[in-house]
């Protein structure tokens, strides 16, 4: 069937429910080319500290993206209708609320969640059993390979992936002997692992890396063993709790040189809020730079992302970084699959258009610059200029860098 256009397509309507169960519909609520578009939207709406922040920032993000598309005709003539669920940072009961909303009559044609990996790990088999288009912020180990999940794309780059931008900006300034201090959780090793082959690809001597616990609140015998070594510059990773800990573990130590933090860093509210209920102006964090997406940085001529962060903020609070906005994107790329194929009613179709350049250039996204999906890969593949590194400010509307903040 060929994609419509009609004024008469159903309303967007949004639900922040606690199970997708009871999923608010409008006409044509047996889906269908004729019915509205379903997109099912998870996060730890009731997660503690910067999780829920960041849950509240992705959904925030999705709303305004089915809010803009739909304004644009909808998804092939489709108008989005969008359910958001609580999963509580979760996995299993993620999978509980999965599960009812395919059984439930209303399967949803996309699925996004805001993360963390557990969830992604958990649900992808599912997604991928009942031929669901997915989306996802959590990357694991295989969420990006076609030929486990065909139907799957990684919003988020992947560890490797941002090592090698960090690797290539520590390389721009001329650092050498340069240190990884990285957490004990699985992002974190992996991270440390893909630090370690970026930084020998890129030519530039590593001093050496150290893994702190996560639950740690000292990290200054670490610190002190990679000063030892002669270190010039330090890559850090660290979410949360554990990078103010970090912080001061640098202070303690009474040590300083050139910080570079990856997005786990950027993604910490701590970093934002002057000392002492944040980080903002100690010794330590004057050292540091971000690295960041471009729509996470303020630019008042960057049209595309301002009308991004204006839908979000319209919507309501953005209570965390830019750099949790990623399920903004998804409407604008499914929409440009759409057009491709003339359908929406057949996942797979919609799968391989998105691994179309053309399609991908053509898509209106604004999280990030562009995707770069192949049938090898359902990465975003960043190019050089997907990235950004900053020094810590004060956040305006999830973005560093607003002299208004």
């Amino acid at each position: 069937m060929k994609i419509r256009h009609s004024a008469l397509v159903t309303a967007l309507a949004v639900c922040a429910l606690a199970t997708a169960g009871c999923s608010g519909s409008a006409s044509g609520a047996d889906g269908g080319e004729d019915g509205p578009y379903r997109v099912f939207v998870t996060g730890a709406i009731s997660g503690q500290g910067s999780l829920a922040a960041n849950a509240q920032t992705s959904i925030l993000a999705a709303k305004a993206g089915a809010e803009e598309v739909n304004k644009n005709g909808g998804i092939g003539g489709r108008q989005v209708e969008l359910t958001v669920v609580d999963d509580g940072g979760d996995a299993t009961k993620a999978v509980s609320n999965l599960r009812e909303a395919i059984n439930s009559g209303k399967k949803p044609d996309l699925y996004l969640n805001s993360g963390p990996s557990t969830v992604s790990a958990a649900t992808l088999p599912i997604l991928k059993q009942n031929h669901i288009l997915s989306f996802n912020v959590g990357p694991t180990d295989n969420s990006s390979d076609p030929q486990q999940f065909p139907l799957n794309f990684d919003l988020s780059p992947s560890p490797t992936e941002y090592a090698v931008s960090l690797a290539r900006y520590a390389k721009s300034k001329g650092y050498q002997q340069v240190g990884v201090i990285h957490g004990s959780s699985a992002y974190g090793e992996a991270f440390g692992k893909a630090m370690d082959s970026a930084l020998s690809a890129e030519g530039v001597s590593k001093s050496g890396t150290e893994e702190y616990d996560v639950a740690a609140l000292d990290m200054t015998a670490q610190l002190q063993a990679l000063k030892n070594k002669g270190t010039q510059a330090l890559v850090i990773d660290a979410y949360g709790a554990p990078l103010g800990y970090l912080l001061n573990s640098f202070e303690r130590l009474d040590w300083s040189i050139p910080l570079i933090g990856n997005t786990s860093v950027s993604g910490t509210a701590l970093i934002a809020k002057p000392a002492p209920e944040g980080a903002l102006g100690t010794r330590a964090a004057s050292n540091l730079v971000m690295q960041v997406f471009p729509s996470t940085v303020y630019d008042p001529a960057d049209t595309t992302v301002n009308t991004m962060v204006s839908a979000m903020a319209a919507l309501g609070s953005i209570p965390s970084t830019l750099i949790l906005a990623d399920n903004y994107d998804p409407f604008g790329l499914v929409a440009a699959a759409a057009d491709k194929v003339g359908s929406t009613s057949d996942p797979q179709k919609l799968a391989e258009a998105l691994e179309d350049q053309q399609v991908l250039d053509n898509a209106k996204t604004a999280f990030l610059p562009r995707y770069h999906y192949t049938s090898e890969s359902h990465a975003p593949n960043l190019a050089d200029d997907g990235y950004q590194f900053v020094a810590p400010s004060k956040l305006l509307n999830g973005q560093y860098g607003n002299p208004a903040a």
